[in-house]
């Protein structure tokens, strides 16, 4: 766990600085000094592919009745949770589409630590978005099309970037804008 809290996230760091889709992974289920070794790896994940899942997220949410954002968690190359905002058909304001997603994930990996992951969302996430990622301890959030383009849509949010709840928290989360835009502008026009 030492390794975890303070390493993962500056080999990743350094590891985006080279391209932003190589992902650093360490499994914990073979580390030492309890296995001979330490599996780790580095991983290339592709972002447009990622969103185009989440813009089928959003779409699903469309169907049934929902505003049309779509979401998942990504550990390497493994979806550990994907989910649309659900907050219209289930009567709960706090059921946007990231917040489904991570917890599913957390579900899946039977941990609340979601350091590794990337959090993938077809819109900018709101600050309380934004702020659970922080809590998870996400490494990356990459999304499509950004808060103030879609207020410029109609949308109506919480102008607050998810620049700005990183920046203003202890934690290391990268940000990843602009994957898809022009596909995750049209789910809001």
């Amino acid at each position: 766990m030492v390794c975890r809290a303070a390493y993962e996230k500056s080999t990743q760091a350094f590891l985006s600085q080279l391209d932003p889709q190589l992902r650093f992974l360490r499994s914990y289920a073979e580390i030492r000094p309890c296995a001979p070794h330490c599996l780790e790896r580095i991983v290339r994940v592709d972002f447009q592919e990622l969103m185009a899942l989440a813009v089928e997220e959003a779409r699903a949410s469309r169907l049934e009745g929902n505003k049309g954002y779509g979401a998942l968690v990504v550990y390497g190359d493994q979806t550990v949770g994907k989910a649309h905002d659900t907050a219209a058909t289930q009567g709960d304001p706090s059921l946007h589409a990231e917040v489904n997603a991570i917890r599913q994930a957390v579900r899946t990996l039977g941990d609340p630590n979601l350091s590794g992951c990337i959090l993938v969302s077809t819109c900018e996430p709101c600050p309380m978005c934004s702020s659970l990622a922080v809590w998870a301890n996400l490494t990356t959030l990459v999304y499509g099309v950004s808060i103030d383009e879609t207020a410029r849509l109609g949308k109506s949010r919480i102008r607050v970037s998810a620049r700005e709840i990183v920046d203003r928290s202890l934690a290391a989360v990268e940000i990843v804008g602009g994957v898809l835009a022009e596909a995750c502008a049209a789910l809001y026009a």
